[in-house]
């Protein structure tokens, strides 16, 4: 672990307000009472084992802090998203996809020097060295995107040995953003090899949203120029994905790098927890879902019925953290009216989504059960109004998910008290028996 300077802080430890009593048989022990810097409270277990022989049990981790951290603020009873300290709404109005990753990985707003540095970085990393395009050859063309992903981003830092030591800031900022660039041409490449079309080069001109939507849709003979609201709704769809506190692939990039893994080796993990359909292939279920109601004309207050029968799922609504309106469902629900007007693409999936949407938040069932709509029920749509193929959805949120899991990657990386992460677990298995030879097993 490196020395921190005053640029790069670990996340603080919360403050000490009070004790919790616990008492077990005839033995009671205090247990301390700590608050972050949103009121958030918490009891301290660490030291529970080591003076009780006792552990706690919390099946999916629903009552657990894991660590502290500075990058993500939610509070889901009020739906509200904070990236540093900053408003969800404010990013997506005002901020650019590679500004809110520095925001998130440093902490503070780039400076106009900073920013600059670091996007020449980018574009200097954007390009693949020339052996890895034969790995692309290696998978079948049925292969799944997140698959060659999570591969590709190993297989990367195969070819770059000077920064997977990590030894100062420098080589950090240099890592992160091969890590960010590079991301983005495997996933462009990844579909074009999907496809059987010839891998693009990314262009030094193109910012970073334009040159993904370059590779994915340029072809040798035809230069695709990539329309400014598509863009702009790429950039927010990025910025909206870009961290989500302590969920699934961001603590499993967090697991992985405290053992010691490398940057490419951390996300490469998350890239793989991301591809679960409970968490980032959610917009695929969308989408499904949708398609589902429309080839078998299905009316929607006769699925809403089946949805509250438990014969269906409603996929898109409801959320593990939040107890309101997703804000980011918010802001994708009005981006996707402007996308597809400006396209002039009429989509009967976002018809039917805004009619679902409607006809849900109009029951008690619903309401009752805090069951709105999530970022995942407007995205896909979005994604399809940009043409991006179904098969890429996770893709994309994996694009958008990086600067987080750098972002934390990096805020463990600084905590110099950092240990390996090590779960306990409650034994349920046979108490202790005999071998058993072959012929007397019957």
């Amino acid at each position: 672990m490196p020395h921190s300077t005053a640029h790069n802080q670990p996340a603080p430890a919360p403050s000490s307000v009070g004790a919790a009593t616990l008492k077990i048989d005839d033995r009671t022990m205090e247990l301390p009472i700590v608050e972050g810097t949103e009121s958030e409270r918490a009891i301290d277990i660490s030291k529970l084992r080591q003076e009780t022989g006792h552990i706690t049990v919390d099946p999916a981790y629903g009552n657990t802090g894991s660590c502290n951290s500075a990058i993500t603020f939610i509070d889901g009873e009020k739906g509200i998203l904070r990236y540093r300290g900053v408003p969800i709404e404010q990013l997506a109005e005002r901020s650019t996809f590679i500004e809110t990753a520095w925001l998130l990985i440093y902490g503070q707003f780039p400076t106009r020097k900073q920013l600059s540095s670091f996007s020449g970085l980018l574009t200097t990393h954007q390009m693949l060295h020339e052996g890895l395009r034969n790995h692309f050859d290696g998978f079948p063309n049925t292969a799944h995107p997140m698959a060659i992903l999570s591969s590709m981003i190993n297989a990367v830092s195969c070819y770059h040995q000077d920064v997977m030591d990590m030894e100062d800031d420098e080589t950090f900022e240099s890592a992160a953003a091969r890590l960010l660039s590079k991301t983005r041409t495997i996933a462009a490449a990844a579909y074009k090899a999907s496809i059987g079309r010839p891998i693009i080069y990314p262009r030094p001109d193109l910012n970073y949203c334009q040159n993904f939507l370059h590779m994915m849709f340029s072809l040798p003979y035809s230069e695709h120029e990539p329309n400014p609201d598509v863009v702009d709704a790429l950039q927010l769809f990025l910025i909206l994905h870009a961290d989500h506190e302590q969920n699934c692939s961001t603590s499993t990039v967090r697991m992985v790098g405290s053992s010691g893994a490398n940057l490419f080796a951390s996300c490469s993990a998350g890239v793989c927890a991301l591809w679960g359909p409970l968490h980032g292939g959610a917009n695929v279920a969308v989408i499904q879902m949708l398609h589902e109601i429309h080839d078998q004309k299905i009316t929607m207050k006769e699925y809403v019925q089946r949805v509250k029968k438990r014969e269906v799922k409603l996929m898109g609504f409801g959320h593990r953290v939040y107890k309101n309106y997703d804000p980011r469902a918010k802001i994708l629900k009005g981006a996707a009216d402007k996308v597809l007007a400006t396209l002039k693409v009429h989509d009967p999936m976002l018809d039917l989504a805004r009619e679902l949407e409607e006809t849900a938040l109009e029951d008690s069932y619903f309401k009752d059960r805090n069951l709105y709509p999530n970022v995942d029920f407007y995205s896909g749509i979005i994604l399809r109004a940009m043409g991006i193929p179904v098969n890429m959805f996770t893709v994309m949120f994996a694009i958008g998910r990086m600067p987080g899991w750098i972002a934390h990657w990096r805020e463990q990386w600084l905590d110099t008290a950092s240990r390996i992460a090590r779960p306990r677990q409650v034994y349920t298995g046979q108490t202790l028996r005999d071998y058993v030879p072959m012929d007397q097993r019957g």
